[in-house]
């Protein structure tokens, strides 16, 4: 044990290594709390507690940990995620400045779309590689239902911006929910197909604000495939998954052999994929997670505000992704596992 009362394990220059032989090289860094929605699976009506400004890291704090996690750590590709990181003023800046840093690193991002089409273009050109975009139904009355905002000509508007820009290639985040959009899994692959975007339907996950998730009322990725292929014949990915949370499937027509696209289902909880899990996360306010369902994190704020010494801050990211557990602990009956905590933030206070 060292005095951060955390297990140590091999060097930094090991990399972002856990007990289990995982390595994180996949870095997702939440730029703010804050989100311009309030969907049902994610927050409360009345939203939560934002952060104060300063307590969020700043533009220069961002870019000197992702330096350290891609020139010690190797990290190998960066995802800027929330709340919403549109709302965040700096936020092209941010990326020019990463875009600086580090010319060839991949640099996604995770949006709601509300506001992108004024800023997509600005993004491409300060240097962000592609999109994904979170959009759950393509009926306006479910979206407000979903949401709480009658937003979803925005978020439309945005992805079609964001195409134009190029930051492709373009994926479409949507979590289906009992007896609200569960049969709308359909026609939003008919819509992707035809745009040549690549749909990912996610788990709904217990990180709810509410904490009112129940594993009954979940939408499993078993009904998700029934549902799609009542239009579609689906056929596992030939490529590897290579770490990647979602498992991809081949579409085609049931009358053909050509592949119109590709469809991701990200099952964390039923069919969960800990055992090859590459991520690391830091929270907007400078905590590292080493996993999304974590309850304990470790702070990398104060560090960044009170040394100048890289090596220390890259010594405790190191220490706290040493400390991974082997699983996030919901097996296959999500919160029935006596062992499985549900974790106190939601998720946009985690950063996906």
């Amino acid at each position: 044990m060292n005095t951060t009362g955390i297990q140590t394990g091999p060097g930094t220059e090991s990399g972002l290594l856990d007990q289990f032989g995982r390595r994180a090289t996949d870095l997702r860094i939440s730029l703010t709390d804050k989100c311009n929605l309030r969907c049902t699976y994610c927050m409360p009506a009345e939203g939560l507690d934002w952060l104060a400004k300063d307590a969020q890291l700043s533009a220069a704090e961002i870019r000197r940990l992702v330096r350290i996690g891609v020139d010690t750590l190797g990290v190998r590709e960066l995802r800027l995620t929330g709340g919403e990181p549109l709302v965040r003023a700096d936020l092209v800046n941010i990326i020019a400045g990463l875009r600086a840093d580090h010319p060839d690193l991949p640099i996604s991002m995770t949006t709601n779309g509300v506001g992108l089409a004024k800023k997509a273009a600005a993004l491409k050109a300060a240097g962000l590689s592609r999109l994904n975009v979170s959009m759950d139904t393509l009926h306006e009355e479910t979206f407000k239902q979903l949401t709480r905002r009658p937003f979803l000509d925005q978020v439309l508007a945005g992805i079609d911006a964001a195409a134009a820009a190029g930051l492709t290639p373009l994926k479409i985040n949507a979590v289906l929910m009992r007896d609200i959009n569960d049969h709308d899994g359909v026609d939003l692959l008919t819509w992707a197909l035809e745009r040549g975007y690549e749909l990912r339907f996610i788990e709904q996950m217990p990180l709810d604000a509410d904490h009112g998730w129940t594993r009954k009322d979940m939408v499993t990725a078993a009904e998700i495939r029934e549902h799609l292929s009542t239009k579609y014949v689906l056929s596992v990915d030939p490529r590897a998954r290579d770490g990647a949370p979602a498992e991809r499937f081949e579409v085609r027509s049931p009358s053909s052999e050509a592949v119109l696209g590709i469809v991701g289902i990200i099952a964390s909880v039923t069919e969960p994929f800990c055992s090859d899990c590459r991520r690391t996360r830091i929270t907007a306010e400078g905590k590292v997670m080493s996993c999304l369902f974590s309850r304990e994190e470790v702070d990398l704020r104060t560090l960044l505000r009170s040394t100048d010494d890289d090596g220390a801050i890259a010594q405790r990211w190191q220490e706290a992704m040493w400390a991974k557990p082997k699983a996030h602990g919901m097996g296959h009956t999500g919160l029935g596992d006596a062992d499985f905590v549900q974790p106190d933030r939601s998720m946009s206070a985690i950063g996906g």
